[in-house]
């Protein structure tokens, strides 16, 4: 498949979504679903908001497009909506964020035997010929962009302690592109453990890892919902070795402590939720825009820092 260009998507969102309003009440009835998981979590909570809002500008701009979003609290919940969604109305695209890539590859498949256009967000398919479109973020580049701040920041050398996430391919790509940086270094990882991507479990493994080790430079957290469980482990803990707390996803709470230039943690990495709205707007393309919206398009994954900080805040995001 070829790689979109980001020029191609800001060619997209600037001139071709208003040049072709004007011509939308001419052409067919087109429905767009997008089945996405309930917020679960922070970042989920992110991308139910921001489907929605792309469902609403989407629906205003284009007449001619229905989208329609479903969240699921499960990956078996997610089958089951999708079913509902293909024998309840004619799909002409789909965009998913599946739950797990198994158990949903195959329920995809079936709809796209019927001629659907398939628009892949974040966790992919275990058969990746199945989509047409797949939009992500950059996991390499969340780790290591983050791995080389924190080596300058240290002179490569400390020791650190690591918090990973759930067992998946992003997790293992974002551990890859931190420790193949800080392998090149003198600095220590002292102990790397899976927190879940959740608050609580984060801050019972900072509470251990405390506890275990009396002198730490550094944490890297993998994802700013730990990174609030560490912070917060740290803080009742009254440790002062600590120099910095990092974590990745640009959570709002967290560019806000970037943005006040805090001590701790005066940087994060982004992987936006708002990247299912990117894939809608894609998506919605295809039918309006005449340009052939198929290949794989990766976010990049820049420094946020107290000086662009206000480019990744959204204040009305639930993350």
């Amino acid at each position: 498949m070829k790689t979109i260009t980001k020029r191609a998507l800001g060619l997209l969102s600037a001139v071709s979504l208003v040049a072709l309003t004007t011509t939308a009440f001419a052409q067919e009835k087109k429905t767009i679903a997008v089945s996405i998981p309930a917020a679960t979590h922070g970042w989920t909570g992110g991308v139910v908001y921001h489907a929605e809002q792309a469902a609403k500008e989407i629906k205003a701009a284009f007449p001619n497009i229905d989208v329609v979003v479903k969240t699921s609290p499960s990956a078996t919940a997610q089958v089951s909506a999708l079913e509902d969604l293909a024998a309840s109305r004619k799909l002409d695209a789909l965009v998913i964020l599946p739950f797990t890539s198994e158990e949903l590859t195959g329920p995809v498949e079936q709809v796209r035997a019927s001629g659907t256009f398939i628009t892949v967000v974040d966790r992919g398919l275990t058969d990746p010929a199945i989509q047409d479109l797949y939009v992500a973020g950059d996991n390499i580049a969340v780790g290591a962009n983050t791995a080389k701040w924190l080596a300058e920041k240290l002179d490569n050398k400390g020791k650190i302690v690591v918090l990973r996430g759930i067992p998946t391919v992003i997790d293992d790509e974002r551990i890859k592109g931190f420790t193949d940086v800080i392998g090149k270094t003198n600095i220590e990882i002292l102990d790397i453990q899976y927190a879940h991507w959740n608050q609580d479990q984060a801050f019972k493994l900072m509470q251990d890892y405390l506890a275990k080790y009396p002198h730490i430079d550094a944490v890297w957290a993998n994802d700013d919902d730990m990174l609030l469980g560490v912070l917060e482990a740290m803080k009742q803990s009254g440790r002062t070795d600590i120099k910095y707390a990092l974590g990745g996803n640009g959570m709002k709470d967290v560019i806000e402590l970037v943005k006040a230039k805090d001590p701790i943690t005066p940087i994060s990495t982004p992987y936006p939720p708002s990247m299912i709205k990117s894939a809608i707007y894609m998506t919605a393309a295809q039918f309006n825009g005449q340009a052939p919206m198929r290949g794989n398009f990766k976010l990049d994954a820049p420094l946020i820092t107290p000086e662009n900080a206000d480019q990744f805040y959204f204040p009305d995001s639930p993350f």
